[in-house]
């Protein structure tokens, strides 16, 4: 739903017919209820907003939404694959919450994850490069439990041990490989009907990659790192399938302004 919303509603200042949602998301096989379901759960979450004209609703985006998909955008489109600029700087990330506090453990570690951190050792994470957490902690109510601090490795320890030991390398690597097997073909995604749901598709499968990605520093990577050649595949196609689905979204996915 995140990729739908940032392809085809953010920075347009509409709202989009829940028909419409429907419709697209049937051509991957997801059911009316699963999207109705999820556009219930995203108004509950403060994402998105009702808008009602005659029995028709409509969805539009609230103002955090919009930061959360500008922030994914930036990720997918600006910050790229492959951290080729690495000053050799890290930023460290150390704190402890009881279980009563779980929940906010939970969702510190997920944004610490979405921000590009590896879990070091039991409390502590890190990432390569200055980040800014600031508003990651102040989010969440955190910042009197949260230590960070930038630093350099010294000897004996090897900023390329850091980075295979705070991240799971292969992993990665394996996940760029099952997108290009799924991307990098004659004929991606055959089973799809037309080229609205594999653009649908591309994005979810490229945002999930970039989601989990930490943009490690290019010179601690294989020469034939897979990110590379996704990420051009990803760009290829996008631009391919922006050109071919105008008509057909222009088409199937009605939108209003709201207040007018």
């Amino acid at each position: 739903m995140l990729s739908f919303l940032g392809l085809h509603v953010l920075g347009h200042g509409s709202a989009v017919y829940s028909g419409s949602v429907i419709d697209v998301f049937g051509r991957i096989d997801v059911s009316e209820e699963a999207v109705r379901t999820t556009l219930r759960r995203m108004c509950h979450r403060g994402l998105l907003t009702r808008h009602r004209r005659g029995r028709r609703v409509y969805f539009g985006l609230t103002e955090h939404a919009g930061h959360v998909l500008q922030d994914g955008e930036q990720r997918i489109w600006d910050t790229g694959a492959v951290n080729r600029d690495w000053d050799g700087t890290w930023t460290l990330v150390a704190f402890s919450l009881p279980d009563t506090r779980r929940n906010e453990r939970h969702d510190l570690r997920s944004k610490l994850v979405w921000a590009g951190f590896g879990l070091l050792q039991n409390g502590l994470w890190a990432a390569p490069g200055e980040k800014d957490v600031t508003g990651i902690v102040g989010e969440l109510g955190l910042a009197d439990h949260v230590t960070v601090f930038a630093a350099r490795q010294a000897g004996p320890t090897e900023s390329a041990d850091l980075v295979r030991r705070a991240f799971d390398i292969d992993a990665i690597a394996e996940r760029y490989r099952a997108f290009l097997a799924r991307w990098d073909t004659p004929d991606p995604l055959p089973s799809a009907p037309d080229d609205l749901a594999r653009q649908l598709v591309l994005h979810t499968d490229w945002l999930q990659l970039v989601r989990q990605d930490p943009h490690l520093p290019a010179e601690h990577l294989d020469a034939d790192w897979p990110a590379i050649r996704a990420e051009k595949v990803f760009r290829e196609l996008a631009h391919h399938y922006r050109a071919t689905t105008a008509d057909l979204a222009a088409t199937v996915i009605e939108q209003i302004r709201p207040g007018t």
